[in-house]
């Protein structure tokens, strides 16, 4: 039989042909993109703008979603991209890379955004003269960053959270210094084994005080569960531990609603035959201490301790007494806003988050 070879040199290279186009579809499928990793770098100049840098093996494009709305989807050729928000709080941002042969994997980010807002400085200001004392020592918060001079950043949940069971881990991320103010904010976020993260800040080592006048001006958040203070411990308290060392709490409000968001308590610690404490409270007449800025003031003498609000008075201690020595000794300052707690008890699905503890000023006069 005679063959005609030009017809089976052309079958055999369409099979040849057939044979690595199957073979170049099975490469095809087997590319699958793998190991996506999301970077979120938000700028923390209040501008809102967050820039995000994905990767992934085998991906040669990626689509993010910023979480600002259903029909957003960009495309990015190199895995880098960015945004800028509008509105601070917290966005999920989804991010999806393709292969060559258009199969894909996807993760998701929860990250939070602080914007620069104008912060309404209404409310009380407290004079920078009293008769007979004399301004030893200020802080008006108005770098960009927290004075290392006169404050340190305590991190983490410390023992018992702080040995009030509070919920949160104190970062130093969570403090900003900015136009004047110190803004703590708390936020619901996972880190370091929990649900929310904040600032707590000392003088420890760097600043005490025996006796005068101190005034703090500061705009409170609210919700159930926050729990905002200003307070003081004894500075001898590595040698002589908590409640021997005493504890004066300036302000603290325990937030959560009508009775709660409009009031402030003053409070002492002491050690008399076991941990004794004392103290009291008051309570706007209308509105939150979250609507704007108040006065928190201490008075304090070899005698006494007195709580004002806005240069009202709401509160004595009597310290005269042997059994009352820890209030005769130098004492440190704190801030910080703890979510959660024995006292306050945890948020609910009522509290928003972030919340923000502004501080305008902290002044001592002696």
């Amino acid at each position: 039989m005679k063959v005609d070879t030009n017809l089976f040199r052309n079958w055999l290279l369409i099979g040849l042909m057939l044979t690595m186009s199957l073979s170049c579809k099975k490469e095809a499928k087997a590319v699958e993109p793998s190991n996506l990793q999301l970077v979120a770098n938000v700028s923390t100049d209040g501008s809102g703008r967050v820039d995000f840098v994905a990767t992934a093996t085998n991906a040669d494009r990626y689509y993010f979603s910023f979480g600002q709305g259903s029909n957003e989807s960009i495309r990015s050729n190199d895995g880098k991209a960015f945004t800028i928000y509008t509105q601070g709080g917290s966005y999920t941002v989804k991010v999806t890379a393709y292969s060559s042969s258009d199969k894909s994997i996807e993760l998701t980010k929860k990250i939070t955004v602080d914007i620069d807002e104008v912060i309404d400085n209404t409310g009380y200001i407290s004079p920078e003269t009293y008769p007979g004392m004399t301004l030893v020592w200020r802080d008006e918060f108005n770098g960009d960053a927290l004075d290392a001079q006169f404050w340190n950043f305590e991190e983490g949940n410390g023992v018992e959270g702080w040995g009030n069971w509070e919920l949160q881990y104190y970062r130093k991320e969570n403090t900003r210094v900015h136009n004047g103010y110190l803004t703590i904010t708390a936020k619901k976020e996972s880190y370091g084994g929990k649900e929310y993260t904040s600032s707590r800040l000392t003088t420890q080592d760097k600043k005490e005080f025996l006796y005068g006048r101190i005034d703090f001006r500061a705009k409170l958040p609210k919700g159930q569960g926050i729990w905002p203070a200003f307070w003081a411990l004894g500075a001898n308290i590595r040698t002589s531990p908590w409640p021997f060392s005493g504890e004066i709490d300036i302000m603290e409000m325990v937030g959560g609603g009508p009775g709660k968001d409009n009031t402030v308590h003053g409070t002492v610690h002491y050690e008399d035959g076991g941990h004794k404490y004392i103290g009291g409270s008051t309570t706007l007449t209308s509105g939150d201490f979250y609507d704007k800025f108040h006065v928190f003031s201490l008075v304090w003498t070899a005698t006494s301790l007195k709580w004002y609000v806005d240069n009202v008075e709401f509160y004595t201690f009597d310290t005269t007494g042997a059994n009352k020595d820890e209030f005769r000794r130098s004492y440190f300052l704190l801030i910080n806003l703890a979510v959660g707690g024995n006292w306050p008890g945890a948020p609910n699905a009522n509290t928003v988050f972030p919340q923000k503890y502004i501080v305008d000023y902290v002044r001592v006069f002696q």
